[in-house]
């Protein structure tokens, strides 16, 4: 009989980006119906708080830390950081700035992850091809709040972190686990900060509904999803295919909400289906 854990090892990485994006675009309709109820700040920490939760029921993480290496602990604890912080700067930003704005932003990190592990030309081409696709897809506009750029660009630089650690945790074996632990240290760092504005939530039981479906939606599926891509991946080539997420955006308005596409739209949805294709995994060469 075949395992859950043998069948995700047999799927193809595309199929886990795929969910994700899903999911990815889900959580923030979660968090557009708490904005209205609950402070900025509460929906972030309603969201790590729910998602560790759901690790500690899930899967214990506590049992695998008492078994690491001071190194895999610090790790494991600068992880945790990382999410709370990038987590919490990305409501911020988005509460000040337009989702699709904040998104370009944060892509760019990613960017940046996948030039860096280019080693050929058809890479190069892959990626000059998937930017374009980005750009094509994004609206970013340069009006707004500066203190919203300034947390757009520090969750883009915290993103690229959580890409690099991510990838670091998923390559031993108990990448899941270990992302719960992370989840769990997420929740110590960002209660003090922030419990007090999700105060409204617990009053409503709508409201913390909500909050649990954007710590599903939007820490737990997605960030699962990412260390089963990432246990078989490159980093360069799992920042590269961070580029289906805007792509899977613009399907969804076409197929849920009926969206017509524009000429710009489809054009950017071929681009990043082209230098997605056009990638080559490269082959015996270790990466840290």
């Amino acid at each position: 009989m075949t395992t859950p854990s043998g069948i995700a090892s047999r799927m193809p990485a595309p199929v886990y980006f795929g969910v994700s994006a899903v999911f990815h675009y889900l959580g923030p309709a979660f968090a557009v119906l708490l904005f209205a109820r609950v402070d900025v700040l509460g929906v972030a920490w309603l969201r790590i708080a729910s998602a560790a939760v759901v690790f500690a029921v899930w899967r214990r993480p506590w049992r695998l830390v008492r078994r690491l290496a001071p190194r895999q602990r610090r790790v494991l604890l600068g992880l945790g950081v990382v999410l709370a912080v990038m987590n919490t700067t990305f409501y911020l930003a988005i509460d000040r700035l337009p989702l699709a704005t904040v998104g370009a932003i944060e892509f760019l990190g990613t960017i940046v992850l996948a030039a860096v592990g280019v080693r050929n030309a058809r890479n190069l081409i892959a990626l000059v091809l998937a930017v374009g696709g980005v750009v094509a897809l994004t609206d970013l506009q340069l009006a707004g709040a500066a203190l919203g750029f300034v947390f757009a660009f520090v969750n883009c630089a915290l993103f690229m972190l959580y890409v690099v650690l991510g990838h670091r945790i998923a390559n031993t074996g108990a990448g899941i686990d270990q992302l719960g632990a992370a989840m769990l240290v997420a929740a110590v760092v960002a209660t003090p900060f922030s419990v007090t504005a999700a105060a409204p939530a617990f009053i409503s039981p709508a409201a913390l509904l909500a909050g649990v479906g954007v710590g599903i939606c939007s820490s737990v599926i997605p960030y699962v999803t990412d260390q089963l891509a990432m246990a078989r991946l490159r980093r360069d080539t799992f920042a590269l295919m961070l580029t289906i997420l805007p792509a899977v955006a613009t399907v969804i308005g076409i197929v849920v909400l009926t969206q017509v596409p524009t000429i710009r739209e489809l054009t950017g949805i071929a681009l990043i289906a082209t230098g997605v294709a056009v990638h080559q995994e490269p082959q015996g060469e270790e990466e840290n």
